[in-house]
């Protein structure tokens, strides 16, 4: 595998092809993802649940970021490793730009923030010192005291609006990639076709540039998985296969279908 970039993902959604992601946290699983074909990786404070077990992302901090970005970076030196910013992490943008250093650091190409048009400033001082930052809308896991638990957004006109509002003004920040989750699909997709720059989806309907799962979620590990999660080693005899089978479903747009996503 070629180093991947931003200009190739760009390109990629110029030409309408869509592309996979999932989290990995790391060496070994980071290895075998790239081996199936698997070009971005998200280092998601998703670890705080997966990994960790805790009933949140919240107590997720920069350090254990940091620590499993690294070892994802070893694990798959060519892929682009998006790193999460935990919770509290980029309250200021002076704050931002020294927590996005260390995982910068650590490996990452680039780092991922929750929130709507509040980031803009944090997000131009970013960009302006050389980190790419991704955004992300809809359910933002970090907000989940505020939104009173993990539930689908944007399903009325208010929230719907504000949601569009808020990428384009994150765009035009300077955010080069999206993550919209739990969305409806007809939101999402209007939001992936007004924006330039890639958008990847998880809950929000194949009308995205990109999918992304977490790693436990689509290879069934997950108790209690979110309905638009699809167990992939189900229909697989082996971790590699389910891997390779999520890549192709995404990239055919038979994944998400009705059944994962949300109207």
């Amino acid at each position: 595998m070629k180093p991947i970039t931003l200009a190739y993902l760009s390109q990629l959604k110029k030409e309408k092809r869509k592309f996979a992601t999932i989290t990995a946290y790391d060496s070994s699983f980071a290895q075998l993802f790239a081996e199936q074909g698997i070009q971005v990786m998200l280092v998601g404070d998703s670890l705080g649940m997966t990994l960790q077990g805790e009933n949140s992302t919240l107590p997720v901090t920069v350090e254990h970021i940091a620590y499993h970005t690294r070892c994802v970076r070893k694990g798959a030196p060519e892929a682009f490793i998006i790193a999460d910013m935990p919770f509290m992490s980029y309250s200021s943008p002076e704050q931002a730009c020294q927590n996005a250093a260390i995982l910068m650091q650590a490996g990452a190409n680039m780092v991922k923030v929750e929130g709507g048009s509040w980031l803009c400033d944090t997000v131009k001082m970013l960009s302006e010192r050389s980190v790419p930052v991704c955004g992300h809308l809809g359910l933002t896991p970090q907000a989940v005291n505020v939104l009173g638990g993990y539930k689908v957004q944007g399903r009325d006109e208010v929230t719907a609006n504000q949601l569009i509002k808020d990428a384009i003004a994150l765009e035009n920040s300077g955010i080069q990639l999206l993550v919209l989750e739990c969305i409806p699909s007809a939101l999402a997709s209007l939001i992936t076709e007004e924006l330039l720059l890639p958008v990847i989806g998880i809950g929000a309907g194949s009308g995205t540039d990109g999918q992304i799962l977490v790693m436990h979620d689509a290879l069934g590990i997950t108790p209690k998985a979110p309905t638009f999660a699809k167990n992939f080693l189900a229909e697989a005899g082996n971790i590699r296969d389910a891997i390779h089978l999520y890549i192709e479903q995404v990239e055919n747009g038979s994944y998400p279908d009705a059944e994962h996503s949300f109207e």
